[in-house]
């Protein structure tokens, strides 16, 4: 039976099925909140402002929250404006990042746009770009662009004329880097889940809401705060929408191409630590602050040797860049006195103690948001992986652009790995009673393999290897080296430090007495 659908379903990222209206035909009725982040933007934002006051968007829908992030020298607006233009003082934190946030927080419009300062937009840019959100709520439009020197333009007063093109006809243009994605990628309907690493330009826009449910800007951040935000937002469902109608001149050449090897080297360690879809800026063996993979495991009815089993197993694997979640009922584990071993809650308390210690391992008594990119839930504590398991679902779901991988198990009980961003998308579209996992197969494809060729094991049979042994009688030291691989000329046995220092010398003077205030002294050096 057919159901009616609230809105659009857009398959990964072609979103060729958002049947836009052409500029001029539609009659728009959400409102939008220009956010301008702005720093020594007093000789550009003049020109900046006339081009946004000669928009063809109804101007009972357009605001202009321009965020002046410059305490040195305070901006003021100049008269050719858009009718609702305000201006907002930054008075807490400093950068791009906290500029647009606090310009966000300021404005009340639907759709949030951001302008960098130093752009200048055709007559119908902000048309072009409401035209997506008026069709779903999850799109992140990301606008053409040129750079151009803005010379020819700053020696003319700013006008609403619209007449850009002749203003720069005759000066050199230049594209932006991620128009060449853009061209790879069928304007981003082929890009997948790496479309996000698109969403680094100075005009783009989204719904207000979906700013909000993706915790807004990082204001922590100085650069990159783009990437970072454009994860989060892939994160919650996001469309990247490349609308070439939605046209503006950049005013000269930005930091990144002024000093792009500058830029990316300081940009690496804070987009790595936050972005997993960055995986060529991270480092084997270490961990991040969000993880690739989150293995999530319901410990309630284990037995804790079952448990264990598994989550080292998990901890072991050559995809290190994880995190664990065990959700049990912490919180019954009574403090009161007890017999140990008739404990009730001994299970779950010898569980929480074998990881007490461990960094990737979290308790928790619900499953809540997803804290990777991925997330692998396990049916049981019955099968464990071997050490490539993870790695190889994982790649696969990445190689595939799937949203979802099924194990099924020779008992019947299965486990799955979810791609967090098509569970987000699909729960935006799907209808009432509608089942998940048929509206991910549908908009992002799925898979199911058996538990034996993914690599899964019974876990009542894998060897937990301990470390080894240092208990014993003393070794002769060149023996012991030997036997630790050490090279076949083992470093020899010392003589004393005062005897090489006394070699083919008179007897040493005995040494000088030392009262305990120099020992103290020595020992604070």
């Amino acid at each position: 039976m057919n159901r009616p659908r609230s809105q659009p379903r857009v398959r990964r990222n072609d979103w060729s099925s958002l049947d836009v209206p052409a500029l001029g035909t539609w009659e728009p009725t959400l409102s939008v909140s220009v956010v301008i982040p702005a720093y020594g933007a007093q000789r550009l934002l003049p020109h900046v402002l006339a081009g946004l006051a000669a928009q063809t968007y109804p101007t009972h829908l357009l605001e202009v929250v321009v965020a002046d992030d410059d305490p040195r020298e305070r901006l003021e607006l100049p008269e050719l404006r858009p009718e609702r233009t305000r201006l907002v003082r930054v008075e807490r934190g400093w950068g791009r990042a906290n500029a647009c946030h606090t310009g966000a927080l300021a404005s009340d419009g639907d759709v949030v746009h951001w302008l960098d300062s130093d752009m200048l937009v055709e007559p119908d840019e902000v048309e072009a770009q409401l035209r997506w959100h008026h069709l779903v709520d999850h799109a992140v439009v990301l606008g053409h662009k040129w750079f151009v020197d803005p010379e020819p333009l700053l020696a003319l007063p700013p006008t609403v004329d619209g007449r850009m093109h002749e203003v720069f006809a005759d000066v050199e243009k230049e594209r932006h880097w991620v128009e060449d994605t853009w061209d790879r990628t069928d304007d981003l309907r082929r890009a997948g889940p790496r479309a996000l690493r698109t969403h680094v330009g100075a005009t783009a826009s989204l719904r207000r809401s979906l700013y909000d449910e993706s915790g807004g800007m990082d204001t922590s951040l100085r650069l990159g705060e783009d990437i970072d935000l454009g994860y989060r937002l892939a994160e919650r469902g996001a469309v990247f929408v490349a609308d070439r109608e939605s046209r503006s001149w950049h005013l000269g050449r930005t930091h990144q191409q002024r000093r792009q090897d500058e830029v990316n080297d300081y940009n690496a360690p804070f987009l790595a630590d936050r972005v997993p879809d960055l995986q060529p800026q991270r480092r084997r063996r270490r961990l991040y602050s969000v993880p690739y993979l989150e293995v999530v495991l319901d410990t309630r009815g284990e037995e804790h040797g079952a448990v264990q089993a598994v989550v080292d197993s998990v901890l072991a694997s050559s995809l290190a860049d994880l995190s664990v979640t065990l959700i049990g009922d912490w919180s019954a584990i009574s403090e009161e006195r007890t017999a140990p071993l008739d404990d009730p809650q001994l299970a779950a308390r010898l569980v929480r103690a074998s990881y007490a210690g461990e960094p990737r391992v979290v308790l928790a008594e619900s499953v809540g948001d997803p804290r990777g990119q991925f997330r692998m839930v396990l049916g049981s504590a019955a099968w464990a992986p071997t050490s490539e398991t993870l790695a190889m679902l994982v790649m696969h779901l990445e190689r595939t652009h799937h949203g979802l991988r099924q194990v099924m198990m020779p008992d019947g009980t299965s486990a799955r790995v979810e791609r967090t961003a098509a569970f987000a998308r699909a729960r935006r579209v799907a209808d009432p009673g509608e089942d998940l996992d048929d509206v991910v197969d549908e908009l992002f494809g799925s898979w199911w393999v058996e538990g034996g060729d993914a690599g899964f094991e019974p876990s009542a049979t894998v060897k937990r290897p301990r470390l080894r042994g240092t208990a014993g009688d003393a070794q002769d030291p060149a023996a012991s080296w030997r036997e630790l691989g050490g090279a076949a000329d083992a470093p020899q046995q010392r003589e004393p430090r005062g005897q090489r220092a006394t070699a083919g010398k008179s007897e040493p003077e005995p040494p000088k007495r030392r009262g305990i205030g120099s020992l103290l002294r020595r020992g604070g050096q």
